[in-house]
């Protein structure tokens, strides 16, 4: 019997995997802990902090620069992450990074006891930047670590993530601000800084230790390629629009629809609860028909643009504004925002792996710090440039801008794939060849 043959057959009967084993699946709700840990410690501050804030002698201009330095020190931590990974342990940087944030968000309940004026400014921005790092460190080392322990599922288990990160978002501010008017605004932060410590111990015991040799490519290299570009271009207009949402979207309904913020925070529903629902079968379908991706992130892009343009609506559509129009178009924004992030970060792994670079969790901690600094770099220049817009102008043009950007990342991408065709057939012989490996690359990580 030929040996290659023999070999062949064995991984084409392992690698469907009828079944994942005890620490895969522990695996998993590790990461689904952190990841709906980390976003609810994000989200919780958007209720009530601003009012706190400015009680303590804070600018709303300050209040919002507080918002965005948590980017920017995202952004940094991110690149420097992604880049160090292998050097400083994937486990490890996951531990430490769940360690820092719970003891940042435990701090940031006691801020209210600091002196109002500058030391209460300065104490906001540090922590909110230490924390914004201790996140980075999560959330790349997440990433890196599902694209390893899952490598032929990527999609499907970072759609389940996705998943629970959504979740997160939703909770975060009725929990906050339902804790704020019960208890203060001490007790938020301690119970879900309190429950960020509990994670610590119980990923160190899940987790398995990812052992890998650093990489000789640099995130330069990578950024040189042309569909790099363009795929990080989108991140970025993404998280630009949900930024901007973010920063906006509750004054406008308000003033439009003169809406009370419980009202509001339901109308928020329609595009965190969509995504959450979509995230998982877009990540399954993705992985299974890999050639779907390109699809998926383009029409997912000019999806996104719509649901911008119809947000308002834009003025130039000379369409009146409805609440049920809102709401519709939300969700649209949710499930297309769906439809295209989950694609994307496979896509630029395999993308990488195409070019030469080398399969391990160097290159891994790479794509992720890269799209986690895009992404960044989107919440902060979404909510900044959108502000601005809004106020000189108004929301409906800012959302128009908005869409006008997820449109322009669409089509350029769509030309991109046209001219390049050839790539999607690689793009599907490598995935069999990927499945071929599918044992030997799991096995020896997820040994009982």
């Amino acid at each position: 019997m030929d040996p290659e043959v023999d070999v062949e057959q064995i991984a084409e009967t392992a690698a469907p995997a009828p079944r994942m084993t005890r620490q895969q699946i522990l695996t998993i709700i590790s990461m689904a802990s952190v990841n709906f840990s980390s976003m609810i410690c994000y989200s919780i501050l958007g209720p009530f902090f601003p009012n706190e804030a400015l009680k303590k002698g804070a600018s709303q201009t300050i209040v919002g620069l507080i918002f965005g330095c948590y980017a920017v020190s995202n952004l940094i931590g991110s690149l420097v992450m992604g880049k160090y990974i292998v050097q400083i342990g994937a486990k490890f940087m996951l531990v430490m990074g769940l360690f820092v944030s719970s003891a940042c968000t435990i701090m940031f309940g006691l801020l209210d006891r600091v002196p109002s004026g500058a030391t209460f400014i300065s104490m906001c921005f540090i922590v909110r930047s230490i924390d914004a790092l201790g996140f980075a460190a999560a959330m790349t080392s997440t990433f890196a670590m599902t694209a390893k322990i899952f490598p032929n599922n990527v999609a499907t288990i970072l759609g389940c993530m996705e998943a629970f990160t959504g979740l997160g978002l939703i909770l975060g501010p009725p929990l906050g601000g339902w804790f704020y008017q019960s208890f203060g605004y001490e007790v938020p932060f301690m119970i879900l800084g309190c429950f960020l410590l509990i994670m610590v111990p119980f990923n160190m015991y899940i987790l398995p230790s990812v052992e890998a040799d650093p990489s000789k490519d640099s995130f330069f290299g990578l950024l040189g390629k042309g569909k790099i570009i363009l795929i990080c271009y989108a991140v970025f207009t993404l998280s630009g629009g949900l930024g901007f949402l973010d920063a906006t979207l509750s004054l406008f309904a308000m003033e439009k629809f003169k809406l009370s913020a419980g009202y509001v925070g339901l109308i928020l529903l329609g595009l965190s609860l969509p995504y959450c629902l979509v995230s998982p079968l877009i990540g399954y379908i993705t992985d299974k028909y890999p050639s779907t991706r390109s699809w998926f992130i383009v029409t997912g892009g000019a999806a996104t643009a719509f649901g911008f343009f119809m947000l308002g609506p834009a003025p130039f559509f000379h369409i009146s504004s409805q609440l049920w129009l809102l709401v519709l178009m939300l969700s649209v924004v949710g499930l297309s925002i769906g439809m295209t992030a989950i694609p994307m970060f496979p896509e630029i792994i395999s993308y990488a792996y195409e070019q030469g670079y080398e399969e391990g969790l160097g290159t891994l901690g790479m794509v992720s710090g890269l799209f986690g600094a895009f992404w960044s770099f989107g919440m902060f220049c979404g909510p900044t440039v959108g502000g601005v817009i809004t106020q000189h102008l108004s929301f409906e043009w800012a959302a128009a801008v908005q869409g006008g950007m997820a449109l322009l990342g669409a089509f350029l991408l769509a030309v991109y794939y046209v001219c390049h065709p050839q790539q999607q057939q690689q793009q599907q012989q490598q995935s069999v060849r990927k499945d071929s490996r599918a044992a030997d690359e799991r096995t020896p990580l997820l040994a009982e």
